[in-house]
């Protein structure tokens, strides 16, 4: 018994070496495989980075030789595969853009306020308002130009003035006609005109073409024109035409301690109302060229106070506490009387009318908004 144990165990040994020495053998041969590869591989490489070096190498010879003959070829072909590029994969990109500003955005359509106390601010509208093109619309049966005008939201005297129509029973089926995005009358700029020579001729304030903001100028200072341009003037009445429709005489108000509207608020200045509530322009504009002061229209804290680059020029935001803000822009320059956190009453005076930022002469550009949001709300249904 114990004889053929040890027979068993030498067994098991010379097993054991047999397969520790068949190990080491093939240990060996795998590494001489692995080395012989990247041997293989790098020789390849080598040999495809030098054919590499001789074709640019060769291909700068050539072109040294012919002096730029084939660079125009070159480029050719280059501009060819960037063309084709934009082509094919533009809608990506816009699409991945807009996404992109879709995500950042939060998709909300109001506008946001930062308010940065130091620098007086930074607005960003984000909306869904309409374009500032001019359309095209081909005339259906049963249409008119009052049904058409009220399908655009325009006037229609809008309607006749851009199309250079005799009456409202000018149409016919099929007739192709342009519609401008806004009531009011399409300027094309002649030497010599200025935005206020315009604003006369058409009967409307210059602020209101400044404040169009499809309308560009060579100078944001100046409001410097181009010859042949167009403008897109709000309101506009055509010269020598008789109005169809009806028109809204100014209004003269002043700021009445004691007569309260809804949401308890004063008037903030006095003056004449040059620009009322739009999509484009969510406030009014109170014009008076003797600068009256300008008071609080309503009890609250003053959350921003000083200069807006973004076209406010000098100005003030409150927050009433009650869900609104109000804001007072133009003022005059060095007559700011309060500061980031201080609290006003109604009636408190804050400033001076003026005419600083994007503006065309003395007036209050005042809004009344929704804290939560920022939602603009037209003031003269606040303050009737």
């Amino acid at each position: 018994m114990a004889k053929n144990e040890r027979i068993n165990n030498n067994l098991m040994k010379k097993i054991i070496e047999v397969l520790k020495e068949f190990l080491k053998n093939e240990g060996r041969l795998v590494k001489q495989f692995f080395e012989l590869q990247g041997r293989f591989w790098t020789e390849i490489g080598s040999l495809f980075l030098g054919w590499v070096g001789v074709l640019k190498d060769g291909t700068a010879k050539l072109m040294y030789k012919q002096r730029g003959r084939f660079s125009q070829s070159f480029v050719s072909v280059g501009l060819a595969l960037l063309c084709f590029g934009v082509i094919v994969f533009s809608g990506q990109l816009e699409d991945l853009i807009r996404r992109k500003e879709n995500t950042e955005n939060g998709g909300t359509n109001y506008l946001i306020l930062a308010a940065d106390n130091s620098q007086g601010g930074a607005e960003t509208l984000i909306s869904n308002l309409p374009k500032g093109e001019i359309t095209e619309y081909r005339v259906q049966n049963g249409d008119t130009v009052s049904s058409i005008a009220l399908k655009f939201g325009i006037s229609i005297d809008t309607i006749l003035w851009e199309n250079n129509l005799k009456s409202v029973d000018s149409i016919k089926p099929l007739q192709i006609l342009r519609i401008l995005p806004v009531t009011g009358v399409r300027h094309q700029v002649k030497r010599g005109e200025t935005i206020y020579s315009i604003a006369k001729d058409y009967g409307v304030d210059a602020q209101v073409i400044i404040d169009y903001p499809f309308n560009t100028f060579n100078d944001d200072e100046t409001f410097s024109l181009t010859v042949g341009q167009d403008l897109i003037i709000p309101d506009g009445i055509k010269p020598n035409e008789i109005i169809t429709g009806t028109r809204e005489v100014a209004k003269t108000v002043a700021p009445i301690p004691g007569v309260v509207g809804e949401g308890n608020f004063i008037w903030p200045t006095n003056g004449v109302i040059t620009q009322k509530f739009s999509w484009y322009h969510p406030a009014v504009d109170i014009a008076n060229p003797s600068n009256p002061p300008i008071v609080a229209a309503a009890t609250g804290t003053v959350i921003t106070a000083g200069w807006n680059a973004g076209g406010y020029g000098n100005y003030v935001i409150i927050d009433h506490g009650n869900g609104y803000w109000t804001l007072y822009g133009h003022m005059l320059n060095n007559s700011i009387l309060v500061k980031a956190g201080d609290k006003v009453v109604q009636g408190q005076r804050i400033g001076t009318m003026g005419s600083t930022g994007r503006s065309t002469g003395t007036h209050c550009h005042f809004e009344i908004r929704r804290s939560a949001g920022g939602e603009q709300i037209d003031p003269l249904t606040m303050l009737k």
